[in-house]
């Protein structure tokens, strides 16, 4: 290979890398976005308000509770959530950290966060305390953007379960 021909093949690979690099999508606005919406429902939650909790879930989004049952529908997911503010959850606080945001496509976003859940006055059926009165949980959300909003299409609620007793 020639040096002008060398010299040819490094600037056509320097513009393709160039090029790429600037159709990247920026996603800074995005995560900051994203943040301030965990914020609002984590806020949300403390209040106790199904409604403002539910807000941003499509009309057709499902969500997976933490027992493994499947709401169909923000309606129902508002329902249930209502249910659970109302007795169980009536008291609880939470404090929620994003774990992982990812962005798989340009409109799509993958949320990971821990939920560290406190003053509840009971749990759902085979559910237990994480520790001593803290209920930790993993929550994923698959979230689309729609006219410039993030709206939730699916989520589900893991509970962590509590570290195994030593063995005697």
């Amino acid at each position: 290979m020639t040096r002008s021909s060398s010299f040819a093949v490094v600037a056509a690979l320097s513009l393709v890398l160039v090029s790429t690099a600037c159709t990247a999508p920026d996603h800074a606005q995005d995560e900051q976005d994203i943040r301030q919406w965990v914020k609002a429902q984590t806020e949300a939650w403390n209040a106790h308000d199904a409604t403002a909790w539910t807000r941003d879930f499509t009309d057709d989004a499902d969500f997976i509770n933490i027992v493994g049952t499947v709401f169909q529908g923000r309606e129902e997911i508002e329902t249930r959530h209502a249910a659970i503010f109302a007795s169980i959850f009536k008291t609880s606080h939470a404090e929620v950290t994003v774990r992982k945001i990812r962005f798989p496509s340009e409109d799509i976003a993958v949320v990971d966060t821990m939920h560290e859940v406190t003053g509840h006055t009971g749990l759902p059926p085979g559910v237990q305390n994480t520790e001593e009165g803290l209920l930790r949980t993993q929550m994923r959300y698959v979230l689309k953007r729609t006219q410039k909003q993030w709206r939730i299409v699916s989520g589900q609620n893991t509970d962590v379960k509590p570290a195994p007793k030593p063995v005697p």
